[in-house]
């Protein structure tokens, strides 16, 4: 039976902002999943959070409120999650939760993750780590990606040069080498960024166009046609050549930034169809252009990953190279970057570093997170907790 010091829950809402999901795992000699669960975000929640990716009014108090609101979401997925294991709060060592990204601007020293993480303490009886990307960003990184060190201990080969992307709203490739590879080479051995536009814009241009929150696997994008002229206008932003170690986000790919994009063309605005097939191919050809010749395989995991339509371009542009999913080496594919961030709660915890200078451009490794503890106090003075 676990022991209370090795069990972890590891909470994720990225920037698709769809859901929340809550893993359970167990660190000792190495690290287990042991289920997860997923939350739909709150539709309100929802909105409220996609409405702070830009500036408008009263921004401090709405996003002090989200935060709450996200706090409490994210305790009910530890709820459902704890039900489901069969343990108590008590059983749990902390939370790695990661709040929800609406500004990411590493450029100027800042990234914002919003999670009120003494609530989530306080509603759960759980030590919280939190906002895990600030102490890189402090020490001159990008803050993200944070999964590549993460991805190595999981992933990483002694037989097979891999790719590892997560396909989000915003997509990430962590490349790890063999053992041989990385002992003959002078460079890095694991190098992680993102890549660019994973789900993102294709779900803002399916919620404008049909009313839905995201193209059920790719099936809009499959029927309409790739605008060569679109896509080599997008393609040429500067991002996709800007050299590793980079980050982006919603703050840089949105609607208006397509909206751009089609302003610039020469000929007739495209089908939305059509868009919306060239948004995919987007994808496919910008994570594609990031995994190198000597890539072997390309393992996938997130939410996009079960977009069947972006999953075969993909395959389509790292051919002969197969892409699989993450589950073929042993870690289910939704569940990967919450495990990520349940592990980078123990390293918190135990003092250790959870980041990956080679992925994020810090100037060195750096213990992250902020922690929360719960209230102690005798079990009559304890206060309720949802039903832990």
């Amino acid at each position: 039976m676990p022991t209370a010091s090795n069990l972890y829950i590891g909470l994720m809402s990225g920037t698709s902002v769809d859901g929340i999901d809550a893993v359970l795992v167990r660190i000792d000699d190495g690290l287990q999943t042991l289920g997860g669960t997923s939350l739909s975000m709150p539709a309100s929640l929802r909105a409220h959070l996609q409405s702070l990716q830009q500036p408008s009014h009263d921004d401090l108090s709405r996003a002090a409120l989200a935060a709450n609101e996200l706090a409490d979401a994210y305790a009910e997925a530890v709820v459902r999650l704890c039900r489901q294991q069969g343990i108590a709060a008590a059983d749990v060592r902390a939370l790695g939760a990661h709040g929800q990204t609406v500004r990411h601007q590493p450029q100027f020293g800042y990234t914002l993750q919003l999670l009120n993480g003494a609530r989530l303490a306080e509603a759960t009886g759980v030590t919280v780590v939190c906002d895990f990307r600030s102490g890189d960003v402090a020490a001159g990184g990008q803050g993200a990606p944070l999964v590549p060190a993460f991805h190595a201990g999981m992933f990483a080969s002694a037989r097979e040069s891999r790719a590892i992307v997560n396909i989000g709203g915003i997509a990430n490739v962590t490349l790890l080498p063999t053992n041989a590879e990385s002992q003959s080479s002078a460079q890095p051995v694991v190098l992680g960024f993102d890549t660019g536009p994973g789900n993102t814009l294709m779900d803002q241009w399916i919620a404008l166009h049909r009313g839905e929150a995201f193209d059920r696997d790719g099936d809009w994008a499959a029927g309409g046609c790739v605008h060569p002229e679109l896509l080599s206008t997008l393609m040429a932003d500067e991002y996709f050549g800007r050299p590793p170690p980079k980050s982006t986000g919603r703050d840089h790919f949105h609607l208006n930034w397509l909206h751009q994009g089609l302003q610039q063309l020469s000929g007739a605005t495209p089908s939305a169809i059509d868009v919306q097939a060239t948004l995919a191919e987007l994808t496919a050809l910008s994570i594609a252009q990031a995994c190198p010749s000597n890539v072997e395989a390309v393992y996938v995991c997130g939410g996009g990953a079960l977009n069947g339509h972006l999953i075969r371009r993909l395959s389509a542009c790292v051919a002969p190279r197969p892409v699989r999913h993450t589950g073929t080496l042993g870690l289910d594919l939704l569940w990967v970057e919450a495990a990520a961030f349940a592990w980078l709660a123990y390293r918190r915890l135990q003092k250790l570093p959870g980041n990956l200078p080679s992925a994020t451009g810090a100037q060195g490794n750096r213990v992250l997170g902020a922690v929360y503890e719960p209230f102690a106090a005798p079990d009559s003075q304890a206060p309720a907790r949802l039903g832990l």
